[in-house]
């Protein structure tokens, strides 16, 4: 949970058993099961689909030089890349004098390459939160299993899903889902304003009907799975 933030508790059937470190949370035994498994053909195709879509978001093709492109669209297209090169240095510099100290001396074309693989690295890196982001959402479209599921938001790549409890009287749960590609996405200081953000989102949703939880799913290589938890009581964060 995040500390200095007022949370609300929701209504809905959490896990009793003081044993189980989930104690208090949401008991997804409650929700809707799966009816539908995705044959792995029609999976194949929406990784590949979410590869191209993330690869179109995140333009892969920095440069995009077509090969029939004349010498003067050739130039007018570094021109703008140029002026795009500059202005990402000035908006993402790091400490002014460290900077000045790092390039004094240099060709600006050194300069310039430097600051081309620092933008690269930086698009390959959102490519891959967004390619997760778009496998998460239409695998949870062709499960079958939620009420309704809404697209990508523009801002920060989150999507909702309502779903059913299996108690036809409660009302349907709603989850605000928050996608990351790694581990290290954001550091530990930026946590709970994410969470925080997530939370007053669901909060204002004037289509929520019912209770809501908010959900933050991280993609990460095999073997440094693990779940963050406060340390005084054991209890995740994202309860």
């Amino acid at each position: 949970m995040a500390r200095g933030y007022q949370l609300i508790p929701q209504d809905y059937p959490r896990i009793q058993d003081e044993a189980s470190q989930f104690h208090g949370c949401l008991d997804d035994s409650t929700l809707v099961s799966h009816t539908l498994k995705i044959p792995e053909t029609q999976l194949e195709k929406l990784i590949i689909r979410a590869i191209d879509d993330a690869n179109k978001k995140s333009s892969r093709a920095i440069l995009s030089i077509p090969v029939e492109a004349t010498d003067q669209e050739i130039e007018n297209i570094y021109i703008k890349q140029g002026k795009d090169l500059f202005n990402y240095f000035r908006n993402y510099i790091g400490d002014p004098a460290a900077t000045a100290h790092q390039i004094c001396g240099k060709h600006y074309t050194e300069v310039g390459k430097e600051q081309f693989r620092n933008r690269v690295l930086q698009k390959e890196r959102m490519n891959s939160g967004w390619r997760y982001q778009f496998l998460a959402l239409s695998c949870a479209q062709n499960s079958k299993r939620f009420i309704s599921i809404s697209d990508i938001g523009a801002a920060e790549g989150d999507f909702n899903a309502v779903i059913k409890f299996k108690d036809s009287k409660r009302k349907p749960l709603s989850l605000y889902v928050s996608i990351k590609n790694r581990s290290n996405t954001m550091g530990g200081q930026d946590w709970p304003k994410a969470i925080h953000a997530l939370e007053n989102y669901a909060r204002a949703d004037r289509n929520r009907i019912g209770p809501y939880c908010c959900v933050f799913g991280i993609a990460m290589d095999r073997g440094l799975r693990y779940i963050k938890i406060e340390q005084k009581n054991r209890q995740s964060p994202f309860c």
